[in-house]
């Protein structure tokens, strides 16, 4: 959405980052460059190259190494950075969340007794599950598991969001889903399966935020665009 709000501004060059987790991103209306810059050095060096003006981390909130890595990088080249984060989700009525810090500290909080687990968490966060081999576990990804998660029972859906409540309400009456895993990354387009646990009478593991940068932030494209236009208002070169 960032991506679509700044290419339509004129005289200004933009490059969007990738972290390359997704072997098919979606198609994006500014020049991509995938993959890491080689800790906070190399994204400073990588700033000073490119002779970049403004940096906006828009990173997933859960991607708290980037984050380190850009407000340093930021800090060493005076380059003007804002961070784009969405707000958390919080508890409603009806909400039945366990909050845990680490993914060891989920599959803990699974329990002894078999159980059907939707596991709504990225591909390099699920090794750790293969501590709890007597769960039954849906695992719904972009692009495949691979090597599988070694458990007895795993059962995979290839899919690419945002997935409505009705959608994933669907899923886990057909999976005969007992608790959910996630992550609180806020936003809508992921908010359907809390929705949908919730309605279901579901609990949810819920892995809180990890501690990110104190730096400047916003939580909508509408005020990270503002920012922007204030932090290159003397500025000629427009590389963001």
């Amino acid at each position: 959405m960032l991506a679509e709000a700044l290419a339509a501004k004129p005289g200004v060059t933009v490059t969007q980052s990738l972290a390359g987790r997704t072997t098919k991103p979606m198609p994006q209306p500014v020049p991509v460059r995938v993959g890491g810059f080689g800790g906070a050095e190399g994204l400073a060096d990588y700033l000073r190259a490119e002779r970049i003006d403004a940096l906006i981390d828009a990173t997933h909130p859960y991607a708290a190494i980037i984050s380190a890595n850009a407000a340093e990088a930021a800090r060493e080249t005076g380059v003007p950075l804002v961070a784009l984060r969405r707000p958390s989700w919080t508890k409603v009525d009806g909400d039945s969340w366990i909050e845990v810090v680490t993914i060891e500290e989920a599959v803990g909080a699974l329990g002894q007794a078999a159980r059907r687990v939707f596991l709504a968490l990225g591909r390099k966060e699920l090794q750790p599950f293969t501590a709890g081999p007597q769960h039954v576990y849906l695992i719904r990804s972009v692009d495949p598991v691979d090597p599988p998660l070694a458990v007895p029972h795993a059962i995979y859906i290839a899919a690419r969001g945002p997935f409505s409540e009705a959608e994933d309400r669907a899923l886990l009456k057909r999976y005969r889903i007992d608790v959910v895993v996630a992550k609180n990354s806020g936003g809508t387009a992921t908010y359907g399966k809390i929705a949908a646990a919730r309605t279901l009478q579901l609990p949810v593991i819920m892995l809180t935020r990890p501690a990110l940068p104190d730096v400047p932030s916003v939580a909508t494209v509408e005020e990270a665009v503002a920012w922007l236009d204030h932090a290159i208002a003397s500025s000629t070169a427009r590389g963001v």
